[in-house]
C-alpha cells in the first residue's frame, strides 16, 4: 500500500480481519434485497461506523471526515464483503449532510444511532427525469405555514423504503441548481411511502413517493435554496471512495486470478507459464495499483482542502471504477466456466461491480466534469 503510514496499513489489515470474522457470516445469512440490519448493528459494535464519524463517542462529532480514511475503510472491506462495504457507505452518504450542514439538534438526534448502527440513513437525490442532471429536481417543497410539503418521487434510492430517515433534495424555487433545498425527512412521516426494486445485484433500492409529506423548519438542511450545494460537498467527498470500493473489488478479484493461474495446470504447465495469461494478469495488477494511487490522491486532497477537487475526485472516481470492470471481467476469463457459477466470488464480484460506473455520478458524468475543470483558471 504505497503512501500509507504504518498504522494506516495496520488498520487496513484490521478491518479485513474483522469482516472476514464477523460480517461476511452475517451478510450471508441476509435476506437479499432487503436492509441488513443484523450487518449494520454489527458494523456499530466493531466501531467501523464511529469511524466514519470522528469524535462522535466523545459527543464532539468533527464537521468534516478525513477522506482518506474513509478511501482506506472501504476498500478494505470490499476486499473482503462488499455487502459490508456497501452497508457502511450508505450510512454515510445518508448522514454527511447532516454533519456537513445540519443544526446541532439534527446532528445530535441521527447521528449517535446510526453510529451505533442503530439507526438506517438514505440519501435521496435520484429521481424519474432526474439522474445525471441533478439539478433538474421536480420533487416540490410548498411552504405550509409551520415548514414545507413534499411532493413527487424520488427512484433509485438505496435503503428504501426501510431507512429511519432519508435526506432529501426538493424544489423550493424555480431555479434550477439554485432552488433545490435539503431536508431531513424521518421514515415513518405520514404520507411517504415506497416499494423495493428488483436489481441485477441484490441490494436495498427502492422508490419512494411523497405525498404531501410534511416537514419542519428545524428539518431544513442548511440554508434555503442551497440545498444542491450540500449534495454536491458530500459527492465530492465519496466520489473517491466510491473509487476505493472498485479498487477493493478490483483487488479481490486479481488475488483471486492470481491464485487460480498458480494452481489451474494447462498444457504441462500452471496457468501463469502462458505468456497470455501472465501478460493480462501484469496488466490487471498495473491498472489496479494505479486507481489505487489515483483514489488515495484525490482523498489526500481532498483533506488537505487543496482546489479543484471536484476534477480530482471526477478523476479517481472514473479511473477506479472502470478499471474495476476490466479487472473483474478478466478475472473472470481466466477462472473460465467456473467463475460464472452462482455462489462464486467472481460471479458476485461480476455482479456488484457494474453499478459503481452509474451511481453518484456516471462515468460520462465523470468526464464531462474532467474536461470543464480543464478550462479552470489556475
Amino acid at each position: 500500500m504505497t503512501m500509507l503510514t504504518a498504522e494506516q496499513r495496520e488498520f487496513a489489515d484490521e478491518v479485513k480481519a474483522l469482516a472476514a470474522d464477523w460480517l461476511v457470516p452475517l451478510a450471508e445469512a441476509g435476506t437479499p434485497g432487503a436492509v441488513n440490519r443484523e450487518l449494520v448493528k454489527a458494523l456499530g459494535e466493531l466501531g467501523l461506523l464511529a469511524r466514519l464519524f470522528p469524535g462522535v463517542e466523545s459527543g464532539k462529532p468533527a464537521r468534516d471526515a478525513a477522506a482518506l480514511d474513509l478511501c482506506l475503510l472501504r476498500e478494505a472491506l470490499a476486499t473482503q464483503c462488499t455487502e459490508a462495504e456497501t452497508a457502511l457507505a450508505l450510512q454515510g452518504l445518508g448522514t454527511y449532510p447532516l454533519l456537513q450542514s445540519g443544526q446541532d439538534s439534527q446532528v445530535g438526534r441521527w447521528l449517535p444511532a446510526v453510529a451505533s448502527g442503530d439507526a438506517v440513513a438514505a440519501f435521496a437525490l435520484t429521481e424519474p427525469e432526474a439522474g445525471s442532471d441533478a439539478a433538474a429536481l421536480r420533487l416540490t417543497a410548498v411552504p405550509d405555514g409551520s415548514g414545507w410539503r413534499l411532493s413527487g418521487e424520488k427512484i433509485w434510492i438505496s435503503n428504501a423504503p426501510e431507512a429511519d430517515f432519508y435526506t432529501v433534495f426538493a424544489r423550493t424555487a424555480e431555479t434550477g441548481a439554485r432552488g433545490v433545498s435539503a431536508f431531513v425527512v424521518p421514515g415513518d412521516r405520514a404520507g411517504l411511502s415506497g416499494e423495493h426494486l428488483d436489481m441485477v445485484s441484490p441490494h436495498p433500492i427502492g422508490h419512494l413517493t411523497f405525498d404531501g409529506v410534511a416537514v419542519h423548519r428545524d428539518e431544513l438542511l442548511g440554508e434555503e435554496n442551497k440545498g444542491f450545494r450540500v449534495a454536491m460537498r458530500t459527492l465530492d467527498l465519496f466520489r473517491p471512495s466510491v473509487g476505493a470500493f472498485a479498487v477493493g473489488m478490483a483487488q479481490a478479484a486479481l488475488d483471486a486470478a492470481v491464485a487460480h493461474a498458480d494452481s489451474r495446470v494447462a498444457f504441462g504447465g500452471p496457468l501463469r507459464e502462458q505468456q497470455t495469461v501472465a501478460h493480462t494478469l501484469a496488466e490487471m495488477a498495473t491498472r489496479t495499483e494505479a486507481a489505487r494511487l489515483l483514489v488515495y490522491s484525490a482523498a489526500q486532497a481532498y483533506d488537505s482542502g487543496a482546489d479543484r477537487i471536484a476534477g480530482r475526485s471526477a478523476m479517481a472516481k472514473l479511473f477506479a471504477t472502470e478499471t474495476a470492470q476490466y479487472v473483474v471481467d478478466a478475472s473472470v476469463q481466466i477462472h473460465g466456466a467456473r467463475a460464472l457459477q452462482r455462489g462464486h466470488l467472481l460471479e458476485h464480484l461480476y455482479r456488484e461491480v457494474r453499478a459503481p460506473r452509474i451511481y453518484e455520478g456516471a462515468s460520462e458524468i465523470q468526464r464531462t466534469i474532467i474536461a470543464r475543470d480543464l478550462y479552470q483558471p489556475r
